[in-house]
């Protein structure tokens, strides 16, 4: 495996902070190149060395924090919902900043569909139809359910400014996967 330049990371990282930061003062689409590359102090022509445009580099923030869920899945799937949760929510709070401007800003309003997706993917193991309060129900609604339930509650802390501690938000969704999903 190759080693990745310092500066090349440092630069990216600079890009990807920039792009999050004029996201909290305007919309993704009337963000030029120009203001990103002031923002993180590149030029415009070494933008276009790590990315194709704007929404490219969105991407590739977006698909960053996607893959780090889907890690984390892995590494939780022989625990518990609430623990399980506590993973995620601690990775939520840890970085506020980057969640709270794709699930509460209109910025990037595609960024929602991405994790519900995501979500619905992971949640299709979870979710058994032949017994219990599912038992007769299609998989299909139950596993979309289920997700849009657990994105919107992820929404709520978010645009409430987390009213309440990680943890608990951790046990409260956990506690619900477990009455849905077992």
């Amino acid at each position: 495996m190759t080693k990745v330049d310092r500066r090349i990371l440092k630069t990216q990282e600079a890009l990807k902070k920039a792009v999050i930061e004029l996201m909290s003062e305007k919309k993704f689409d009337d963000i030029t190149i120009q203001e990103l590359s002031d923002k993180a102090n590149v030029s415009r022509g070494t933008i276009y060395l790590h990315y194709l445009d704007k929404y490219d580099l969105l991407d590739k923030l977006i698909e960053t924090h996607i893959n780090e869920l889907r890690e984390m899945c892995k590494a939780a799937a022989d625990m518990d919902f609430i623990d399980g949760s506590l993973i995620w929510t601690e990775y939520f709070d840890q970085n506020y900043t980057f969640f709270s401007m794709m699930l509460t800003s209109k910025g990037a309003p595609y960024f929602r569909n991405r994790f519900l997706d995501f979500l619905v993917e992971e949640f299709q193991d979870e979710v058994d139809i032949t017994k219990g309060i599912n038992e007769g129900l299609n998989k299909d609604v139950v596993v979309r359910f289920v997700a849009s339930a657990y994105v919107g509650v992820v929404e709520y802390w978010f645009t409430n400014d987390r009213p309440f501690p990680h943890h608990v938000l951790a046990e409260q969704l956990g506690t619900l996967l477990e009455r849905i999903c077992n």
